[in-house]
């Protein structure tokens, strides 16, 4: 019986290397108006919504708009869980509901999150989903499921998606999109480091020349670290770039241990935050470099990330930042041993000089989602810097609206906690068929490119126990996979006449994402009310599709084409609206 499974498993191994082809997901894709008018009198608000590509769990979130400067440093809630520092912040948001594909309805009485009527005015809306319903995806067999040590680019060096991101390493790179099961397409390298130093975290690679990277590099014995930028050399060695900082080395800082989160850029700044997570001494900071290596400033980040409380009470002095994502000028932190998760703006902060405008939201211990020892049955109740207990995560994700993700493991048969644009936590949810096993990883691509999703491994479907000689990957738990996701955002408002915000003028955006695969979304203005259609045609000049024909209002509308089932290759839509036309190529990839 066990000779005739594994002869099983291994056909079906290699009928996958044989038939397999390049990696190509089906997006999930939302859909709705983008300003809603709403009287905001307790009736029932009823908002359409258009689900493509895959099912959707989606999340409804109204938010304060363009009140974030009323919005004073603020610590509230349970514990003072959560901090926010002028941010915009939500006012209301449902439980995660199923969809299906097609049209749908997302309804809201207009209440806040206590019940009451919501005053009117201009609100922000959000509405966040993941394929809740569908399996995993695999991207490539060969990448490390632990995502720390992982970063993906997304753009050009014009700041424009790249058709087909990478997902890179600290000596691999992999091309999304390739065929996950060719090992031959997995481009390597080779770094040396000097005795004694050593590299910690997320590489990151350079966004004008993407030959080139940084790397956070440390010396605990001479207590120095700094970023050091090398040459990718592809299956090779790469070179030290000694035309960087001092012969290949920033500006020193002064360093004591390993586990540091990395380093990121916005193409300007290259940031990196020293955690000292697992050492006595109350030291965290944050530091921000040019891009020849000089330090430009730095910022103490002890009062948030250093619990001498904790640690006279056998948990860590210092809970991090050991983990680190960066998305529009953000950057979010987190510690595989703590309960902190947070969203620093480095450039309000350079633009102000006053530290404390670098601290967006914080969320601590007091929410129940990501927290530490919040059981009755803990023995150091609502200690914050344990990591002796889980959740335990291993790395920080953050999508284009800025909603954030930790993959968390020791939560039960759970598999992300996910945080709101104002760190408000939204809770914990799972993959389907999700197990109670070890979670590695979940990271965002979400740069209008045809990958766009959420990226996670499936290392619980090997069980949740380590095995003499290492945890037990096969065929179905190594590498990194691909589900559905998408986030999208309007507005509500109770002015009366919309129309009166009309555009000046009837314009057409460029379909995106584009390239794209299967779905993409066409944007358009309307200066006044009328019938508008939306055509496809194919090179050859032939219509193929319609995907609108109806009245729209004056203001702003999109439309979803999934071309699930039309051939890859170059198509052409038309937008018409009374007197006014306007055609656009597009292309589709398979």
């Amino acid at each position: 019986m066990k000779k005739t499974l594994l002869l099983l498993i291994l056909s079906i191994f290699v009928a996958m290397n044989v038939w397999a082809g390049d990696f190509a997901p089906t997006l999930l894709k939302l859909s709705a108006e983008p300003i809603i008018q709403y009287d905001f009198n307790g009736a029932e608000l009823q908002i359409p919504l258009s689900v493509s590509g895959t099912a959707a769990g989606v999340i409804f979130l109204v938010y304060t708009k363009d009140q974030a400067s009323q919005i004073p440093d603020t610590r509230n809630g349970f514990l003072g869980w959560h901090h926010v520092n002028k941010v915009d912040t939500c006012v209301y948001y449902s439980a995660l509901q199923s969809y299906k594909i097609g049209n749908n309805t997302i309804t809201w009485e207009g209440k806040n999150k206590e019940g009451e009527v919501v005053p009117a005015g201009d609100y922000t809306y959000y509405m966040w989903a993941y394929d809740n319903m569908g399996i995993k995806v695999k991207m490539s067999h060969f990448l490390s499921p632990r995502f720390t040590g992982s970063n993906v680019l997304e753009a050009d060096e014009n700041g424009l998606p790249l058709a087909n991101p990478i997902w890179y390493q600290r000596t691999e790179r992999w091309t999304v999109g390739n065929d996950p099961l060719d090992s031959l397409l997995v481009e390597t390298t080779s770094i040396t480091i000097p005795e004694g130093w050593g590299s910690n975290g997320d590489p990151c690679i350079d966004p004008h020349d993407k030959n080139y990277f940084y790397l956070e590099v440390g010396n605990s014995t001479v207590s120095t670290g700094g970023i050091a930028k090398f040459k990718w050399v592809p299956n090779s060695e790469s070179e030290i770039q000694t035309d960087f900082g001092d012969a290949g080395y920033s500006d020193f800082f002064t360093y004591k241990a390993g586990n540091n989160a990395g380093v990121r850029t916005n193409g300007t700044y290259l940031y990196t935050p020293y955690c000292n997570w697992n050492r006595d001494e109350e030291i965290n900071n944050f530091y921000i470099y040019d891009y020849d290596g000089t330090l430009v400033d730095e910022v103490d980040l002890t009062a948030w990330w250093t619990h001498p409380d904790d640690f006279a009470a056998g948990g860590q002095m210092n809970g991090g930042p050991s983990l680190m994502d960066y998305r529009n000028e953000k950057v979010f932190f987190s510690c595989h041993g703590s309960c902190i998760h947070q969203m620093i703006d480095p450039i309000r902060f350079l633009d102000s000089g006053d530290s404390e405008d670098l601290f967006v939201w914080t969320n601590l211990n007091g929410d129940y989602i990501l927290d530490h020892n919040f059981e009755e049955t803990a023995s150091v109740p609502w200690m914050c810097n344990d990591y002796a207990v889980g959740p335990y995560m291993y790395n920080i994700g953050a999508d284009a609206n800025l909603f954030s993700q930790c993959p968390c493991y020791d939560v039960g048969a759970l598999s992300f906690g996910l945080l709101a644009p104002d760190g408000t936590g939204l809770g914990y949810f799972a993959f389907a068929g999700e197990t109670a096993g070890w979670k590695k990883g979940s990271l965002f691509i979400d740069g209008n490119t045809a990958y766009d999703g959420l990226y996670c491994d499936n290392n619980q479907a090997g069980g949740t126990h380590y095995q003499e000689g290492g945890w037990q990957e096969n065929e179905y738990t190594s590498g990194v996979y691909f589900i559905g996701h998408d986030s999208i955002t309007g507005v509500i408002t109770s002015a009366v006449g919309v129309d009166e915000a009309a555009p000046a003028a009837f314009s057409v955006a460029q379909n995106s994402p584009n390239p794209f695969n299967p779905t993409t979304t066409i944007s358009l203005n309307l200066v006044v009310s009328g019938t508008v259609s939306v055509e496809i045609f194919n090179i050859a000049g032939q219509k193929v599709a319609t995907i609108a024909d109806r009245y729209m209002s004056a203001g702003s509308h999109s439309v979803i084409w999934d071309a699930s089932g039309f051939s890859a290759g170059v198509y052409f839509y038309t937008v018409k609206a009374g007197s006014f036309s306007k055609t656009m190529k597009m292309t589709l990839l398979k």
